[in-house]
């Protein structure tokens, strides 16, 4: 266990995101297999591979391909490029480094599910990657890679970018959705769930880079070659963003099941100017924090993960010292989460604001312990199912489990007279 550069082998060689360098390195040698091969076939090799999905949710990827139904309706099949979790930044290295292994990926999935229009939708504030996307498809369309009849197969594939305006909530797959048919970027209720009713009321699926970036290697490789990496449930590599008190900060690829603290202490450098650990979020502002203790025994997969009440997400681990003010951290949190709601369902509209304001007194020494009991019980209207999306889940993760698990500290900053 440890790191293990599969998607991230070339990134740091010269003009990677290049079509020439992506060739010579072995790229597209997939999609010529890919071409060759029955829809049901690639299905099966993506379900052997047991990869699941690197955008938060970690469904398996072969199975949400699957549920496509074979109906007399186009199919579409996008790419969440809309990286805006805070703390993410792994798929921003895919993007600017190796697009054409996205772009590859995309192919290979379009064929599986018989797709002949994707999308890739871009978070509003990547110009760079967006223009570094863009010369990837012109290259690809001039190779003949994209379009009509590719490399001579007969299977057709049109492939556009799209630019969200900077909507953290356009990050979920529905809202994705809305947003790409020109509408309000709102979640949509499921059901019915994009496989059968997604863009413009069509069978749609929704992958995330990494996870369209790791299937050119199944199919050149195999499934059961890609399922022997990580762990029995928990297959291949993660990028993981790690950011924080930390001597080497960046993004890690890394096999399933590798220790946090091994992450932390052999790649990472260990903490930085040698201070104590505070607590590390595993993945994204939006997961339950890991106290020193829980570090300990935490490994980077999805059962372990399970285990200690918190996820994966989106890969971002921030880790915080012992210099860390975590009232401030964890308000700062709560207002990214009040002021990224879409304002659609009432728990999480009027939930992140109360907490956010609440918070807010905390943070100024005004507030009281009514106030920090009527956030723990807020937080009880604001989860489980309660919203269309889980945005107000999200603000739950990030706020009800710092503040249970480091009370003393919100303490120390109520009012006295309280």
């Amino acid at each position: 266990m440890g790191e293990y550069k599969l998607l991230t082998e070339h990134v740091h060689e010269e003009n990677s995101k290049s079509l020439d360098f992506y060739k010579s390195k072995g790229g597209y040698k997939a999609i010529q297999k890919a071409l060759s091969m029955k829809s049901e076939d690639i299905i099966n090799e993506v379900k052997t591979s047991g990869l699941r999905g690197r955008g938060g949710a970690g469904f398996p990827t072969g199975v949400k391909w699957s549920f496509i139904p074979k109906v007399d309706k186009p199919k579409y099949l996008l790419c969440n490029a809309d990286e805006g979790e805070p703390g993410t930044f792994k798929d921003r290295v895919l993007i600017e480094k190796v697009p054409h292994q996205m772009i590859e990926g995309m192919i290979i999935a379009a064929k599986a599910i018989d797709s002949h229009q994707g999308y890739i939708y871009i978070r509003g504030e990547y110009f760079k990657g967006y223009d570094i996307i863009q010369k990837a498809l012109d290259e690809a369309y001039a190779a003949g890679l994209l379009g009509k009849n590719i490399l001579g197969s007969g299977f057709d594939f049109q492939l556009g970018l799209y630019a969200g305006a900077g909507a953290y909530i356009c990050g979920e797959e529905t809202a994705l959705i809305n947003s790409l048919e020109g509408r309000r970027g709102h979640p949509r209720l499921k059901p019915p769930f994009p496989a059968v009713a997604g863009l413009y009321g069509c069978p749609t699926v929704v992958n995330n880079v990494e996870t369209f970036s790791a299937v050119p290697h199944i199919i050149n490789n195999g499934g059961a070659w890609y399922a022997k990496i990580g762990t029995p449930k928990s297959a291949g590599t993660r990028l993981f963003s790690v950011s924080g008190h930390v001597n080497k900060p960046g993004v890690y690829e890394i096999e399933l099941g590798t220790p946090l603290m091994s992450l932390i202490n052999d790649l990472c450098g260990g903490m930085k100017n040698g201070k104590k650990l505070k607590g590390i979020i595993p993945g994204g502002s939006s997961v339950p924090i890991l106290t020193p203790d829980e570090c300990q025994t935490a490994n980077m997969d999805f059962e372990s993960m399970a285990e200690h009440k918190t996820m994966l997400g989106s890969g971002a681990v921030i880790v915080y010292s012992e210099d860390v003010d975590i009232v401030e951290a964890t308000y700062r949190f709560a207002r990214f989460y009040a002021h990224e709601s879409c304002g659609q369902c009432t728990p999480c509209r009027e939930g992140t604001h109360w907490v956010e304001s609440l918070l807010h007194k905390i943070h100024e020494g005004e507030g009281t312990k009514k106030d920090l009991d009527l956030i723990l019980s807020l937080s009880l209207n604001m989860e489980g199912g309660t919203t269309i999306c889980p945005l107000a889940d999200a603000c739950v993760g990030a706020v009800r489990p710092t503040i249970q698990k480091y009370m003393p500290e919100f303490e120390a900053r109520l009012k006295t007279s309280s």
